[in-house]
């Protein structure tokens, strides 16, 4: 299955489990904004951190996500964006 597709049936369940793991703003980036995305592909999800979460908050956000969705999953925070492109995301990146 396509990211987008797994995406499209489970928006309401992928904001609930952003907002259980202490995340905010999950965003769409990457080949499956950009209808690229193939069978394979991952889903590329950027969050914002709230006070208090760690990088197990996020991983298991990022385990959640692939169990839920049967597809990878890549959770990133801004500051995990390299400079050289965080800007194109952060502007081009779509609300789930």
């Amino acid at each position: 299955m396509r990211p987008s597709e797994a995406l499209d049936a489970l928006r309401p369940a992928v904001r609930e489990a952003a907002a259980r793991h202490r995340t905010a703003n999950p965003r769409v980036f990457g080949s499956t904004l950009h209808g690229r995305d193939r069978d394979g592909s991952d889903l590329d999800l950027l969050v914002d951190a709230l006070p208090g979460a760690t990088l197990f908050d996020l991983g298991a956000l990022q385990d959640e996500l692939q169990a839920l969705l049967g597809v990878p999953v890549d959770v990133r925070t801004p500051g995990d964006l390299p400079v050289s492109f965080r800007g194109q995301v952060l502007a081009q990146a779509r609300p789930v």
